[in-house]
C-alpha cells in the first residue's frame, strides 16, 4: 500500500515557511529554488592523437560507448568551442592522458574560458613533464567551476602548449582518454 501526501506548503512550528511548490516540479527550500536536481550532464572526449600546440579543435566526439548517456541537452561543440545549453553553475573537469618525450618536463593542457565570446583566459591548467630518459604515460586532471550567465558568451576550449617532438594528447573513439566532463550544479549565482 502506497499513501501520497500533497500539500503547497510545509512550515514549522512557528508558522515560518520551509517549503513550498509551485505545482509544476519547482521547490523552494528556505528560500532556495530547486527544480529537478541535476539538469545537465556531459563527456566528450578526442578521437585521436594530437602532436602540436595549440586549441584542440578537431576530432572532438561525446562519449557514445560502454553505456554513457547524458542528462539534459549537452554542450555544443564547433572546432573546439564549448557552448552550453543553459544558464547555470557548471562544474567542468579535464582530463589528459599525454605520452610525453623524454625531456620534456612543461607540457600543459589549459581550460580557457570567455566571457565575451572573444578573449580567452586559462581558468585552470593541467601542467606536467617527463625528466626520464624514456617516452612514459602520464595522466593529468584539473577543474573549474564556470558561472554561465550568458550562453551566447560564455564559452571554453582546451589549449595544448610546450609539446616536444614525441610528445602526444591521447585519444581514441574505442575508450575515453583525453576528455572533459561537465555537469550544472546549479542554478547561475
Amino acid at each position: 500500500m502506497s499513501s501520497i501526501l500533497k500539500v503547497d506548503q510545509l512550515q514549522d512550528s512557528g508558522g515560518n515557511e520551509i517549503i513550498t511548490s509551485n505545482g509544476s516540479g519547482t521547490i523552494t527550500v528556505n528560500s532556495q529554488t530547486f527544480k529537478n536536481g541535476i539538469t545537465m550532464v556531459d563527456q566528450w572526449r578526442i578521437t585521436a592523437d594530437t602532436t602540436s600546440d595549440g586549441t584542440v579543435n578537431t576530432n572532438w566526439e561525446r562519449v557514445d560507448t560502454d553505456g554513457f548517456n547524458k542528462i539534459g541537452t549537452g554542450l555544443t561543440e564547433s572546432s573546439g568551442i564549448f557552448s552550453f545549453p543553459q544558464t547555470g553553475l557548471y562544474l567542468i573537469s579535464v582530463t589528459g592522458l599525454f605520452l610525453i618525450a623524454s625531456g620534456d618536463n612543461t607540457v600543459t593542457l589549459s581550460l580557457e574560458v570567455t566571457l565575451d565570446n572573444s578573449s580567452y583566459n586559462t581558468a585552470s591548467e593541467i601542467l606536467i613533464g617527463n625528466t626520464g630518459s624514456s617516452q612514459c604515460n602520464i595522466i593529468g586532471h584539473n577543474a573549474h567551476i564556470f558561472n554561465v550567465t550568458d550562453i551566447s558568451n560564455r564559452k571554453f576550449q582546451l589549449v595544448k602548449g610546450s609539446f616536444a617532438s614525441g610528445t602526444t594528447l591521447r585519444g581514441t573513439t574505442a575508450a575515453t582518454e583525453t576528455n572533459v566532463f561537465v555537469i550544472r550544479l546549479g542554478d547561475s549565482v
